[in-house]
């Protein structure tokens, strides 16, 4: 849980989101989608693409992983520490249903709920619909419906 929360600290992670989101349509005229960046960084420069117009994509997620230490080391406490009591294979087993769903989605939450709503997309907002509904069934699912 969740315990150092402000409206504060929401408004101005989602400003810097949008920022990032703004930036790289702009600067780079792609979408800011993390699996697909994630997922081209991964099998490299294809045939049709320049490594100059590759390299951004590893950049991109350096920066994340860069900026959360900082503000890990920076910031002691500010992040929210590991759930405790999940069991290690609930964890791999959900991490790969997400990896599951992102692929059927052609895109995660960031992709399709922050780039593609923005854009007025309509196939992200129904991706984005399931992706919500399925979530908070989860939780409930999780929180109620799992015998004791």
């Amino acid at each position: 849980m969740i315990s150092n929360f402000t409206p504060v600290s929401a408004l101005a992670g989602g400003a810097l989101i949008g920022v990032a989101v703004v930036l790289t349509m702009r600067l780079l005229g792609r979408v800011a989608g993390i699996s697909g960046i994630l997922h081209r960084s991964v099998d490299g420069p294809g045939t049709d693409e320049r490594t100059a117009d590759w390299l951004w994509r590893p950049g991109f997620l350096l920066g994340l992983v860069v900026a959360g230490g900082l503000v890990a080391a920076l910031r002691p406490g500010t992040l929210p520490a590991a759930p405790s009591g999940l069991a290690p294979a609930g964890l791999v087993v959900a991490g790969l249903l997400v990896g599951w769903g992102t692929a059927q989605a052609r895109g995660c939450t960031s992709g399709h709920g922050v780039c593609g709503l923005a854009r007025g997309s309509k196939r992200s907002l129904a991706a984005t619909a399931v992706f919500m509904a399925t979530g908070a069934l989860a939780v409930w699912w999780l929180r109620h419906g799992l015998p004791a």
